[in-house]
């Protein structure tokens, strides 16, 4: 009998049942990425320890400077045979799929073709044929902003995640925060997905499928789970395009132009211009796609001096379009990940990296290299400011003369 491993696993109880790949933090940092809003299914199960869902497999995930070690677990055949037969008589108990553990996949003999599988898998996951260093220099070199922001933020690269996934996730994104989404998207798993395993006390599902979010019982389910509006949306999302799609249509708009496949998404019910970006950046390999919510707004008022010529007060898709194509005529064809890299720089969860002596260093001393243009962008706040110095020391020295 197969001795099933209840407990998520732990790098430094011993190398044995974990695989690795070469990939430095300069390239990929899971506690930047998988925090960051990107997927909201990833939970820190050990200190730098992540574990989380990937093609309906549970993975654990942690790395070292120069390397980046996965888990992934499977399914006890026998308990989970047990329970689908019990599904398939239409008998549904919660308490039975508590029962479904998981056991360690990667022992002494491990399959050399699973191995090469599971390889495969996270590379694609994490997109890590992309050259992140490179894109960093490239960006540092034509945005001082972003140079001195990459020096603390390094790492951030975009998930490639499965869009039905992606984007039925970010329909819970509307008028919300990331905690609350991460509760909302793990109710929905836990409702209509697939029970996976179970590590220690916490279950992990699969995603389900469009035919389970397209069923007419959804809504009110969903309603009942405290989604809101949003579960007419989910139920509505689904079915539309089971209707007028079929179930291959998402992965099918990874071929088509950014501009084709963001608009073929917004026909969807709950899918505005930012949640479409979101998709089509995180999920069909859009890397031009440049979402823009309030934060982004800010970031580009604040810090690329962004003014919009009608000065509207909220955020229009106008205005979305008019950001997203300034920050693509900086950045370039990448300008969704180097956006990704200055949004996470401005969640509140990560201000505490800002502390760090290199970054404070940064806004003091820029490098030889890049001097010039940091005196271009740097130099406006200081003249204002000198400025309003010498005409608040002259107007002191006025009126102090008539009493000398």
């Amino acid at each position: 009998m197969i001795k099933a491993i209840a407990t998520h696993a732990v790098l430094s109880k011993g190398v044995d049942r974990w695989r690795s790949l070469a990939c430095d933090k300069s390239e990929l940092r899971l506690d930047l990425i998988l925090a960051c809003g990107q997927s909201f299914r990833w939970r820190e199960t050990a200190d730098d320890h992540w574990t989380g869902v990937i093609g309906g497999r549970v993975w654990t995930l942690t790395q070292t400077d120069d390397t980046l070690w996965y888990h992934v677990y499977k399914k006890n055949d026998k308990q989970v045979s047990k329970e689908q037969k019990l599904e398939n008589a239409g008998v549904f108990l919660n308490e039975k799929k508590s029962q479904v553990k998981c056991e360690g996949s990667v022992k002494g003999d491990v399959n050399l073709q699973n191995d090469i599988k599971d390889e495969a898998t996270l590379r694609d996951y994490f997109q890590l044929e992309v050259n992140l260093s490179a894109l960093y220099k490239k960006w540092g070199e034509k945005d001082p902003h972003f140079k001195r922001i990459a020096d603390i933020f390094t790492g951030v690269r975009m998930l490639r995640q499965d869009p039905t996934e992606c984007l039925f996730s970010f329909i819970c994104t509307s008028n919300n925060h990331i905690s609350r989404i991460q509760g909302m998207v793990e109710r929905l798993c836990q409702a209509r997905g697939n029970l996976l395993c179970q590590l220690d006390e916490t279950s992990y599902y699969d995603f389900p499928s469009l035919s389970a979010l397209a069923d007419s019982g959804v809504e009110s389910c969903l309603r009942e789970l405290g989604f809101g509006y949003r579960a007419r949306f989910v139920q509505q999302s689904a079915k539309q395009i089971l209707n007028q799609h079929g179930p291959e249509w998402l992965e099918t708009l990874r071929s088509v132009p950014y501009v084709e496949a963001r608009d073929a998404l917004r026909a969807l019910p709950g899918v505005g211009i930012k949640v479409a970006d979101c998709v089509c950046l995180m999920s069909l390999d859009k890397a031009d796609a440049v979402p823009v919510d309030t934060h982004v707004w800010q970031i580009a008022k604040r810090d690329y001096k962004y003014a919009a010529t009608n000065e509207s007060k909220s955020l229009t898709d106008k205005i979305h379009k008019d950001i997203g194509d300034f920050f693509r005529n900086l950045w370039g064809p990448y300008a969704g990940w180097a956006q990704s890299v200055l949004f996470c720089a401005d969640l509140k969860k990560f201000q505490n990296l800002k502390e760090s002596p290199n970054l404070k260093r940064a806004k003091k001393d820029c490098d030889s290299e890049s001097m010039v243009t940091c005196k271009k962008s740097c130099s406006k706040t200081v003249k204002n400011s000198t400025v309003k110095n010498k005409k608040a020391k002259s107007a002191s020295q006025k009126k102090q003369k008539p009493s000398t």
